[in-house]
């Protein structure tokens, strides 16, 4: 999570999105930033409700922007696939070494997801509160460039976005009776990333 304080904005760190990359090009500018533990540095909305929020309230601010990447579900979802196929997981109930795309999204789409597909929801990452607060400003993964042109002009600075934490490239076919079965059951995701920017 990024603050950048005198502009209002907090960049909320949906983990698979591209957060090191824009952690890397924004970390000079920002006010606060919230590296670790990965429950802080990847708050959703509600964990930034409850312990974020209410300090910047303390602090006088009436009001801040929250802003906020998803992905293309398909496409998230092979980006966890991927990262979890790497070596240091090898032999952990989180691996998917030994399996293919299409068992991981089968798996991810039941009622109790193992350890290896337990990997959230993008649409219950950026879920409103009660309160009223939510993301304000919600951009497409895929469309780099708008979410590149709408930080530059609210920092007032040039932004050099570089490649980070690149997962190892794997096939992702998906049989389409899979693809409709996460299309069905994860609609909420698939709905989250069309009202997107």
């Amino acid at each position: 999570m990024l603050v950048f304080w005198k502009q209002r904005l907090v960049f909320l760190a949906v983990p698979k999105t591209g957060t090191s990359a824009w952690e890397a090009a924004l970390l000079p500018h920002a006010s606060m930033t919230v590296l670790d533990p990965p429950e802080l540095k990847h708050a959703p909305v509600y964990r930034y409700n409850r312990f974020f929020r209410p300090m910047f309230d303390k602090m006088g601010v009436e009001h801040m922007d929250v802003l906020a990447v998803i992905r293309e579900p398909i496409s998230w979802l092979g980006s966890w696939y991927r990262y979890r196929q790497r070596g240091f997981l090898e032999g952990k109930p989180t691996s998917t070494r030994g399996m293919s795309f299409d068992d991981f999204c089968q798996a991810y789409a039941t009622g109790d997801r193992p350890p290896f597909a337990n990997v959230g929801s993008q649409a219950k990452f950026i879920e409103p509160r009660p309160n009223g607060t939510a993301v304000t400003h919600l951009f497409k993964y895929e469309n780099q460039a708008s979410l590149i042109a709408f930080m530059e002009d609210r920092l007032k600075v040039q932004i050099d976005l570089p490649r980070e934490n690149v997962s190892p490239r794997r096939d992702l076919d998906l049989s389409p009776q899979t693809e409709e079965k996460l299309r069905r059951k994860c609609a909420a995701d698939f709905d989250a990333w069309d009202r997107a920017t």
